[in-house]
Formats: structure tokens, C-alpha cells, sequence
């Protein structure tokens, strides 16, 4: 186990429907110094941007997916982001969490963004996941899910150390995704790294970033602002147990059945 976890991120803009100038852009910024970072994350729909379509979809696995099964296995890391996937004659926003022998599991995002009309396109998912990296446990959500602490809450069976929202989150609402990031990090009493695109989309949406990473307490530990590049921060497993223990919060949580 590794008391200590470097995490880094990409806040970038995204070609719109482009997955190939999307790869390079990633390309481009890895190659400048991935470092010793053991978990990166891509923002959502980080092939395409936030397109409502089948336009950039890919089969599974698909040109995005074996990119990322390429820089695991080049930088030795744990790659994290959503892809538009198509798969038995339905549409996905499916996030991979990609290790460096290859082996990838994935979460389908659950809370389809109503206000756009995902719901119409996407099909939605039902089952959330963890997957323990070098002792760490990591739970990635997407984007709209953020607005649902239920479905984030952290229980002994969705038990984590580190909460990943991947995002296209557009700078009308930058509020909320600035007050709602630490809020999740504070009642889970866990580490929650929020990563944002920036830029304008296809349809005209403006996106600021503030990709964020927040200690249990809601603190921040490093924020992007509206920079492009790539970041990096890291995550200490002590302080972690330590909090968790002085400040046993967890312990008188709400029970609560999830519906499918």
C-alpha cells in the first residue's frame, strides 16, 4: 500500500466530434512530463466534447479506450475519463478506469442531463464501482451525478478514498460546481477531485474549468482555475484515517436503499 498518491489531471479544450485531434491534444501534454503520477484524469466525453450525437462514438474497444490502454501502459498509470461508447444498439457516457496491463473496467454514467435531452440519446447506468490502485480505492462519477449525494454516498459497500467527478460542467453553473465538489469531499469524508474542460463546445457552451481537488475536510488542495494544461497534486493516506478516526462522522450516516 502507498501512503501517499500522486494524482494529475488534463484541463483542456476539446475538439468538437474530433476524437483523433482530441487523442493528440492528450498526446501532446503527456509527453511534456507525465512525472511519477499514478492516477491521471481525462475530463467526460473526452474524445468528442459533450456532443448529444452518435457522431464519435466508438465500439468497445474503440480508438479512445486503446489510447488510454496506451498510456497506462506507457507512464505506468492509472487512466481515468469518459468516452461516448456504442454497444448492443445503445449509447453510453461510460467512464474507463484503465490499468497499465491493459485490463479496464467502466462505470456508466447514472444521472442523464435532462436540461440537454441526454436522457433521449444515452442510456443510463445502474451499478457503481471502486477499483483499488496501489492500496487507494477509487470511485469515478460523471459529471450531472454530482447534483445526487445519494448516489455518492460512501458506505461500507461503496467504501472509497477518492471521489472523481469527470466533466464538461459550462461556466452558467460554475457556482454550483464550485460549492457542490466540496460539500461531496466533507459529508464522505474523502478526497473528491472534480476535472473540467475548458473552452467553447460546438453548440456554443463556454466552459471555465476550476478543476479541483479538496481534502475530507473540503479543503482545497489545488485548483486548476481556467488554465489549460496539466496538473498535478497529492493525496496523503495518514491525514486520511486520521480524520476519519478523530471525526467518526461516517459512523451515524443515514441508511438507505438504492433503487436500480
Amino acid at each position: 500500500m502507498s501512503e501517499r498518491l500522486r494524482v494529475g489531471w488534463l484541463q483542456i479544450e476539446l475538439a468538437w466530434e474530433d476524437p483523433s485531434a482530441n487523442i493528440r491534444t492528450v498526446e501532446e501534454l503527456l509527453a511534456r512530463g507525465a512525472g511519477s503520477v499514478a492516477v491521471w484524469v481525462l475530463p467526460e466525453m473526452w474524445s468528442t466534447g459533450f456532443s448529444l450525437s452518435a457522431v464519435g462514438a466508438e465500439p468497445e474497444p474503440g480508438p479512445a479506450l486503446q489510447a488510454m490502454q496506451r498510456w497506462a501502459s506507457r507512464y505506468e498509470a492509472l487512466f481515468i475519463g469518459s468516452v461516448k461508447v456504442h454497444s448492443q444498439g445503445r449509447l453510453y457516457n461510460r467512464a474507463y478506469v484503465v490499468r497499465p496491463d491493459g485490463v479496464y473496467f467502466t462505470y456508466d454514467k447514472r444521472h442523464l442531463f435532462r436540461l440537454a435531452g441526454e436522457e433521449k440519446l444515452f442510456t443510463a447506468g445502474s451499478t457503481r464501482l471502486v477499483v483499488e490502485w496501489q492500496g487507494w480505492r477509487i470511485a469515478p462519477l460523471i459529471c450531472y451525478d454530482l447534483r445526487f449525494p445519494v448516489w455518492s454516498r460512501r458506505n461500507r459497500e461503496y467504501d472509497y478514498d477518492l471521489l472523481i467527478y469527470v466533466a464538461n460542467w459550462p461556466a452558467v453553473r460554475h457556482a454550483h460546481w464550485a460549492a457542490l465538489l466540496p460539500a461531496r469531499a466533507i459529508e464522505n469524508q474523502a478526497y473528491t477531485l472534480g476535472v473540467n474542460r475548458i473552452g467553447t463546445d460546438g453548440q456554443g457552451y463556454v466552459y471555465t474549468g476550476g478543476s479541483a481537488l479538496y481534502d475530507p475536510q473540503g479543503r482545497i488542495v489545488l485548483g486548476s482555475g481556467g488554465a489549460a494544461g496539466a496538473f498535478q497534486a497529492t493525496l496523503d493516506k495518514p491525514s486520511l484515517l486520521a480524520y476519519r478516526e478523530a471525526f467518526p462522522a461516517w459512523q451515524d450516516a443515514d441508511a438507505f436503499r438504492l433503487e436500480a
